[in-house]
């Protein structure tokens, strides 16, 4: 074997204008023997063009999986062996074998090597499982090479870890890794970071950079002498302890993304996240953040039982108030494998069950029957909320605010971007076909 293309489905067709480097796939370019060639394609960035290649390996989400079976049949077709991994695959992976000749559950590390000696030796499994639910973090390694030369957004993307030590109904982090979490060794971020090149931002992918309080501080500390700006997702309890705010403002954090989730007590407590006010009121929380120059991107759901229409104005009236940088407002989702979906497959409310693979879904619709509102309520409130916040009046006057509020011009700037960044994707994606693009003529393009 001599050349393996690494696939990057898009959601819908056209580029994407907050797409950023998928760090899977350098993952797996550095556990590739050398002797192997590979080639990049991420649709997000470019067009569709396959090239001859040995086998092919894709990342595949719920959103992407349409797409994903799309581009697998068309090199099965032609005898060339597809793989899938990623989050979809692991969850269903059924479904998924339904489309490759290989499925890979679990996270890559010792297994994608077992794959790649498989397919040199043309003895491919159709199942390879990773049994651990986490991987010694330490092994983490990455070649990020096979980015070069494609449009990605400035933002440099690092891996502190995986997993998150809670247990949202909704979320797909806690389906794939339960409450298991494996941190990278501080030191061994910091040293990834002074390699990277110089870049307006930096973003930690984790899904909760919080797991351990000593871990917290020994990476803040390592961060500090890097002097370098830098993003990340963290649960709002962070909020409840000065000291590691400030440990945060003094490594360079500008910007935390937050699940504030609802308003409404009632949907927390379902959602299985009422502990967001261990560290007080909202408001008190996102007040401790500004004290330090951080601006806050917080991130609202709708669909519990509890909500109502009123729900998406109260929403959208509290974060532009808030004085929030960014904000996104979504219809609650029920992922396969989380504890949502099997609640509303029970109580027989799914109104599209393999919504992922259905050609009638389009991006925003409503997926289920909510209690406290009809369908098209869930399908349109988001989007009305979402208007609101990204009105261009709305947007200037919140990073006008926000020169005083975070102190630092060059943040000001950051939140600008990010909010037309936004309202682009936004645009983009509402009610588009989860697979819209079309397939490449018959020939294959030398690798």
């Amino acid at each position: 074997m001599k050349h393996i293309t690494f696939i990057r489905p898009n959601l819908g067709s056209g580029p994407s204008a907050d797409a950023m480097e998928p760090l899977v796939f350098a993952i797996l370019r550095a556990r590739t023997p050398l002797h192997i060639t590979t080639t990049l394609i991420d649709e997000r960035v470019e067009p569709f063009v396959p090239v001859a290649t040995d086998l092919v390996a894709m990342t595949v989400e719920t959103f992407t999986a349409r797409r994903a079976y799309e581009i697998a049949a068309y090199y099965r077709a032609r005898g060339i062996p597809v793989v899938m991994g990623g989050h979809h695959p692991s969850m269903l992976p059924e479904e998924a074998a339904q489309h490759a000749d290989s499925v890979a559950i679990g996270d890559a590390e010792g297994m994608w090597e077992e794959i790649v000696a498989d397919a040199e030796h043309g003895r491919l499994k159709p199942c390879y499982r990773k049994e651990a639910r986490t991987v010694d973090a330490s092994s983490i390694r990455l070649d990020r090479s096979l980015f070069g030369g494609r449009n990605y957004g400035p933002v440099r993307l690092v891996q502190a870890g995986r997993g998150c030590r809670f247990a949202c109904d909704f979320c797909s982090i806690h389906a794939f890794y339960g409450t298991h979490r494996a941190q990278r060794p501080a030191r061994q971020i910091a040293d990834e970071i002074r390699s990277l090149p110089p870049s307006p931002l930096i973003f930690f992918v984790d899904d909760n950079l919080l797991w351990r309080r000593d871990q917290f501080v020994e990476l803040m500390k390592a961060l500090r002498p890097l002097k370098r700006r830098w993003s990340c997702q963290i649960t709002i309890d962070v909020a409840k302890d000065d000291e590691l705010l400030d440990l945060m403002r003094d490594a360079g954090c500008r910007l935390v993304l937050i699940g504030f989730e609802s308003l409404d007590a009632r949907s927390l407590k379902q959602m299985h996240k009422n502990w967001n006010g261990v560290a007080g009121s909202y408001e008190s929380v996102i007040a401790r953040f500004h004290a330090r120059g951080i601006m806050i991107y917080g991130t609202f759901v709708f669909g519990y039982d509890a909500d109502t229409v009123a729900a998406f104005g109260v929403a959208a009236d509290f974060a532009m108030a808030q004085n929030l940088a960014i904000a996104n407002f979504n219809p609650l989702t029920p992922m396969p494998g989380t504890a949502l979906y099997a609640r509303l497959e029970k109580e027989g409310r799914l109104l599209r069950p393999a919504w992922w693979i259905d050609p009638a879904f389009a991006y925003g619709d409503a997926i289920f029957a909510p209690k406290s509102m009809s369908p098209a309520d869930l399908r349109d409130g988001p989007m009305r909320a979402r208007r609101a916040f990204y009105a261009t009046g709305a947007i200037f006057l919140r990073v006008m605010r926000g020169l005083k509020l975070w102190r630092d011009p060059y943040s000001a700037a950051l939140a600008l971007a990010g909010n037309w960044v936004s309202r682009r994707e936004i645009a983009r994606k509402q009610a588009r076909a989860l697979s819209n693009a079309e397939m490449p003529a018959e020939r294959l393009e030398p690798a």
